[in-house]
C-alpha cells in the first residue's frame, strides 16, 4: 500500500476513536509495525496526530466513536475480480419476487451490477447498494434507518424498534471480516449487533466472502457456521477450508476467478 494510503486510513482511524493502537493500524493497513511506526512518527512531526504509547491519537478529540475496519473506498479495490465473480454466483441463487436482504459490504455491492435487470423486493443498510440499484434497476429498494457511517457507508441502528423487524426475506447475502470454523467473524461489536438483527429476517444466510478471509481471524464472532446455509467464495479456497464447510453442513459455491478475468480483459479489448 503507499505511503499516502496508509496515512488516509490512520488519520481516518484516529478520527473514529480516542487512541488507536499501533496493532490495529497494521491490521487496517496490512503494513508492518515498523512502516505503522514510522508513518505515526512522520504525521506526529506535521502535527496531524498525537504520538502515544502504543499508538497515536487525534489532535481533536472524535465527536463519535466510529466502526473498526477499512473504509469502503479502499477495500473495494482489494481481490476486486474475485469479489465480482462471487457476487455474479450470488445474484444466480435470487429470483424474481422473492424479498432479500444485502448487507452493505465491498463484495455485497457487486451484486448490484447482475441486478440490474431483476425485479424483487431488495433490503440494504448501504447506501451505494441503494444508490446504484434506484439509478439502474427497477427493483424495489428498502433502505434501514439509524446513524451514517460514512467511511464504510452504511446505517446501522442500536435500536429494537427500527424497519428491520418489519422485513421478511428469503436470503440474506452478507459479507465478513472473517470465516473459521467457529463462524463469521467481525470487527466491531456495533456490526455484530446491527447484523445479528438481520440475520434473525432471513430464512437463508447466504456468505460472500474471498479465499483470503479463511485466513483472517477477529475476536468477535457473528454466528456460527450452523446457521449459514451457503458460502460463496472463489477459486483459491483450499481444501481444509472447504471440508470444514463441508462438515459443518455447508453449502459451497466456488467462483471461477480465471474465467471471470478473461471475460473482462476480452471486453476492454
Amino acid at each position: 500500500m503507499h505511503e499516502k494510503e496508509r496515512h488516509r486510513i490512520i488519520l481516518s482511524a484516529v478520527q473514529e476513536k480516542p487512541v488507536v493502537t499501533v496493532q490495529e493500524m497494521v491490521d487496517l493497513t496490512e503494513s508492518s509495525e515498523a512502516t505503522i511506526r514510522r508513518d505515526i512518527a512522520a504525521l506526529h512531526v506535521q502535527k496531524r496526530l498525537r504520538r502515544v504509547r502504543g499508538g497515536a491519537e487525534a489532535l481533536s478529540p472524535p465527536q463519535f466513536i466510529g466502526l473498526a475496519g477499512r473504509p469502503f473506498s479502499v477495500n473495494e479495490t482489494i481481490n476486486a475480480s474475485q469479489k465480482r465473480a462471487i457476487a455474479r454466483e450470488a445474484v444466480e441463487l435470487c429470483k424474481d419476487g422473492e424479498p432479500i436482504i444485502i448487507n452493505g459490504g465491498t463484495t455485497t455491492f457487486q451484486m448490484v451490477h447482475f441486478l440490474s435487470g431483476r425485479r424483487m423486493p431488495i433490503f440494504t443498510n448501504s447506501f451505494p447498494i441503494a444508490e446504484h440499484l434506484l439509478r439502474h434497476s427497477k427493483n424495489t429498494v428498502m433502505l434501514s434507518g439509524g446513524t451514517i457511517y460514512r467511511e464504510q457507508n452504511i446505517i446501522l441502528s442500536p435500536f429494537d424498534n427500527d424497519v428491520t423487524r418489519n422485513f421478511y426475506a428469503r436470503r440474506m447475502f452478507m459479507g465478513a471480516q472473517g470465516l473459521g470454523p467457529l463462524g463469521l467473524m467481525e470487527g466491531d461489536p456495533l456490526l455484530i449487533q446491527a447484523e445479528q438483527k438481520l440475520i434473525d429476517q432471513a430464512d437463508e444466510l447466504v456468505v460472500l466472502v474471498d479465499s483470503s478471509k479463511f485466513r483472517k481471524r477477529s475476536s468477535l464472532i457473528l454466528c456460527g457456521l450452523s446457521r449459514i446455509a451457503t458460502v460463496i467464495t472463489d477459486d483459491g479456497i483450499e481444501d481444509r477450508e472447504a471440508k470444514m464447510l463441508e462438515t459443518a453442513g455447508v453449502t459451497l459455491i466456488v467462483a471461477r476467478t480465471t474465467a471471470s478475468n478473461n471475460e473482462e480483459s476480452s471486453l476492454q479489448a
